[in-house]
């Protein structure tokens, strides 16, 4: 039977892992990953959850033991944050090379210098090239519920890659929210044991995986492989949301949630905890002055959504990203594949990047709504100048 409870964003990723049975937990500590790890290895000492903790030496050998016990065939989950995820980096190739369904909880943490244990987007986002599949999510709850999920993405036999929830350290990972712990029953229902699709290692079959090669045997094959896996994914990201919604009544919108389009002059889009903030000032902008402008909360940053953002977001005059992360010298991560999306033949809205929040500064309600009024102002405008803007510049 359900239950709620108060949990902070780490809480509620342990809860997850252990609702989705996982079998195989290596992790190292990093902040604000750390919780994650001390509630796992709670339940583990508990006997609440039968899997095997493996304390690891660094964050690059938590992945490497990630992929070793995934190969075996165990359902695998870890976590980490910041300069920790940038330590896998070399790893986080390796898991999806092979193919291999781990699930990692991305604590997002600045990543330094200047250090600090606050957050932006930017150790996710600069992963973006890895080939695993990115979840962006907004509080506790949606971090509890797309643990399972990603597991029934990431195993599906069209997928078969490595899935990484994203999660803001301290705003999210810290703060407790009131957050419904799902029927283990239902889980169960909802996420089968897991039964490897693709080759698993076994001591009596010796055999080699990602070994060398001397030439460039297969290597646009499987690079092209994976491309069509994260293609097809975004169906079964659907797919699996509308199955989680059938089973527990919370749906999430798939690949992105969209809130008052039709007819909407300006949307604006963002991704992980400012989608709250900026749903409500759409919401007051709607409803108190009668602006025609509309919310896009963007999920999946990997596989990106472009067709369906430009079908999305066809007929609109302006399109607003607001991002916590920023690639210097371009712009936003997000932005600027919105921007590939979005360059057609024939008009497209005009497209402006926000870059805010970094290193954990707050963005409030009344600077998402100066900026939402600011650009609808400009929304008839045939081009501007400063598509790119940096939002809390202090002193220069």
């Amino acid at each position: 039977m359900a239950t709620r409870k108060m949990l902070t964003g780490n809480y509620a990723a342990a809860y997850g892992a252990k609702l989705a049975r996982v079998e195989v937990f290596p992790a190292f500590p990093i902040t604000p990953q750390t919780p994650v790890m001390e509630k796992i290895v709670e339940f583990i000492e508990n006997g609440e959850l039968d899997a095997e903790f493996i304390p690891m030496e660094s964050e690059h050998s938590v992945m490497a033991a990630a992929v070793a016990a995934e190969a075996m065939g165990a359902r695998t989950f870890t976590a980490t944050s910041s300069q920790g995820l940038l330590y896998m980096h070399e790893n986080l190739f390796v898991a999806s090379g092979i193919r291999l369904p781990v699930v990692m909880a991305i604590v997002n943490r600045v990543v330094g210098p200047p250090n600090t244990v606050l957050n932006d987007l930017s150790d996710s986002l600069d992963q973006r090239d890895t080939s695993w599949i990115q979840i962006y999510v907004e509080n506790a709850q949606e971090v509890l519920d797309m643990i399972p999920q990603a597991y029934r993405i990431g195993e599906d036999e069209r997928v078969l890659l490595p899935v990484a929830i994203c999660f803001e350290g301290i705003i999210i990972s810290h703060y407790m929210e009131p957050v419904e712990i799902l029927d283990q029953d239902k889980v169960d229902h909802f996420l089968p044991p897991y039964r490897p699709k693709q080759v698993v290692l076994d001591p009596d079959r010796p055999m080699s995986l990602g070994q060398i090669v001397m030439d460039d045997t297969y290597i646009t094959e499987m690079k092209y492989q994976q491309q069509e896996a994260m293609d097809r994914s975004k169906a079964v990201i659907r797919e699996v949301d509308e199955a989680f919604g059938d089973a527990f009544g919370r749906w999430y919108g798939g690949l992105f949630a969209a809130e008052w389009i039709d007819g909407a002059e300006v949307v604006l889009l963002t991704l992980g905890s400012l989608a709250s903030t900026v749903r409500a000032v759409v919401k007051q902008l709607r409803d108190e002055a009668g602006l025609p402008i509309g919310f896009v909360k963007l999920r999946a940053f990997r596989p990106f959504p472009a067709q369906e953002l430009r079908d999305c977001l066809s007929h609109v005059k302006a399109a607003v990203v607001l991002e916590k992360g920023v690639s210097i010298g371009a712009g936003g991560p997000v932005f600027l594949d919105l921007s590939h999306c979005l360059n057609r033949r024939d008009r497209m809205p005009l497209l402006i990047d926000y870059i805010v929040g970094l290193g954990g500064r707050d963005v409030t309600f009344e600077e998402v709504r100066n900026i939402a009024l600011t650009v609808f102002e400009e929304r008839h405008a045939d081009s501007i100048t400063n598509p790119v803007r940096w939002h809390q510049v202090r002193g220069l």
